[in-house]
């Protein structure tokens, strides 16, 4: 059985390739995935995308504000009510991505502190986006006591050196199908050289398809995809990997 950790179930196509939210969810289950965690981006789409999945007990939520919608609205009072919901078991997206948006690094500054303040609140774990921001990033969890709620870098594209200080705060790293593109050699060595204990697994839908879907949109069904590649690349079987993410799943979010 599968986890996909990471995936914005209220983005996918449904005009087109799904007919509604049950129909991603039945081609995952064919695909042995079984349980998805719906990430927020922002506290305006998020009602919508909760209400989406509410029927759906191996769908769980987390609530957050991207950082490169920090100009959305925001407020603290309805940012902690949604997080708050049973159905929420993590907070984020959040983080620093200054490759699109180095502008706003002030204000993606204080929306992070805020997302991690409310974690370590409520003891849910926080999903982290960085790109381009390693050392604030790092130094902004270490300043604000994340290691005391945890949680995950998503959509891992850093080096070594940053994941080993990320687990040293006891945060997972989490892989997504950038691992399966011919480029993405630094990456590779990453993977191979991370503990099985901290990694996770996840689409990013409806972004980031793994070979051989890449170029189409991805769906939560083509994480086993990444789990077979990580698998072949640390030399382990796919249920070592099923078995191992699954796990990791729910230490981290179902604690």
């Amino acid at each position: 059985m599968f986890v996909d950790s990471h995936c914005h179930l209220d983005k996918l196509n449904y005009q087109d390739l799904h007919q509604d939210i049950s129909d991603v969810l039945v081609k995952a289950e064919q695909a042995k995935v079984t349980q998805l965690l719906s990430v927020g981006v922002t506290l305006d789409s998020f009602p919508n995308m909760l209400a989406m999945i509410t029927p759906f007990d191996n769908v769980h939520a987390s609530c957050g504000v991207h950082p490169l919608d920090v100009q959305s609205d925001f407020d603290l009072e309805r940012f902690h009510t949604y997080a708050r919901h049973p159905k929420v078991v993590a907070i984020g997206e959040t983080g620093l991505d200054y490759h699109y948006q180095p502008e706003m690094a002030e204000l993606q500054q204080q929306r992070f502190i805020q997302h991690i303040d409310t974690a370590v609140e409520l003891n849910k774990p926080l999903i982290i986006h960085t790109r381009q921001a390693r050392e604030d990033t790092l130094a902004i969890l270490k300043a604000h006591h994340a290691e005391r709620c945890g949680g995950v870098i998503h959509c891992f594209t850093e080096d070594w050196a940053f994941a080993q200080a990320a687990m040293d705060l006891g945060f997972y790293i989490s892989i997504s199908g950038i691992v399966t593109f011919r480029q993405a050699t630094e990456l590779k060595a990453v993977v191979k050289a991370l503990p099985l204990d901290r990694l996770l697994i996840e689409t990013d839908s409806p972004y980031l398809a793994p070979v051989p879907h890449r170029g189409k949109e991805n769906q939560p069904a083509y994480v086993v995809e990444v789990a077979a590649y990580i698998a072949q690349l640390k030399g382990l079987s796919l249920g070592e990997v099923a078995e191992k993410t699954s796990k990791n799943f729910q230490d981290l979010f179902l604690r």
